[in-house]
């Protein structure tokens, strides 16, 4: 059964670890990322080439956070997932299954599905990563993060995400969860990233989407038909979990034979 305890039962694996002055809750034009794209041009050659080292000093601060993180599995869905929804649940049993295989749960650290996935993984006494962004309606990260880090700039943490999980499982989410999937299969796609299972929970949510890439995009030729094996649709957590674990130890079994 899904349930909840007190924080600090779940910060086994250390304290929570965040990027300073990175903090969600700000009106959106107190938020740096929001400044970055929104600043008049003429302003853009008095604080651009400061803002450089700002944003490097975040990457900087987020791979030496993450660089121990193991092996790992970011799992994506809607902030906005009831308790008693489904979902919930299955995102709930995916960090569960994660956490008891020793893998890390690395997920955006915010309400809904992210923190069932985080309570799952806490619970079986695993890894349990938030990355979470500077927004001005979070509240920060959920209470189930054992380390966790708050970015200001989106395309800092979408990197975290990507360099440091060994697959996604996506849950059914808006925007933010549609914005993590599309950028994943571009990045399969032009082989920047190789060996990358891509696994969506939900099939009819997930459903309408699927066919219009097979019946529009692919057919319009915008996509190829061998695009579509780029990512697999379940309606099982367990088997979405079994499915990136194959194509991890296929991953490892490839790397250690030097293919």
């Amino acid at each position: 059964m899904v349930h909840k305890r007190k924080s600090e039962e779940n910060a086994r694996a250390g304290r929570k670890m965040h990027i300073e002055a990175s903090w969600p809750g700000k009106k959106p034009e107190n938020q740096l990322d929001h400044y970055l794209l929104e600043s008049p041009q003429e302003d853009v050659t008095h604080t651009d080439v400061w803002r450089v080292l700002r944003i490097q000093s975040e990457f900087v601060s987020g791979f030496g956070s993450m660089s121990d993180t193991g092996p790992a599995v970011a799992v994506f869905g809607s902030a906005r997932t009831e308790v008693d929804s489904p979902y919930y649940k299955q995102a709930y049993r995916i960090g569960q299954r994660l956490a008891e295989a020793g893998v890390t749960t690395i997920t955006g650290g915010g309400p809904g599905a992210m923190e069932a996935a985080n309570m799952g993984a806490a619970d079986k006494d695993g890894i349990s990563v938030g990355l979470g962004i500077e927004l001005p309606f979070e509240t920060g990260l959920n209470t189930w993060v054992n380390k966790g880090m708050n970015f200001r700039y989106f395309f800092v943490r979408k990197t975290m995400f990507v360099k440091y999980s060994q697959g996604f499982i996506v849950l059914p989410g808006g925007f933010g969860t549609l914005d993590e999937l599309f950028e994943a299969l571009t990045l399969v796609q032009t082989k920047k990233i190789t060996t990358f299972p891509i696994v969506l929970v939900g099939t009819e949510y997930w459903g309408g989407l699927v066919d219009w890439l097979k019946d529009i995009v692919a057919k319009e030729r915008c996509i190829s038909p061998e695009d579509l094996d780029l990512f697999t649709l379940t309606d099982d957590p367990d088997e979405a979990v079994d499915i990136v674990f194959t194509a991890m130890n296929q991953a490892a079994a490839a790397r250690a034979t030097g293919q």
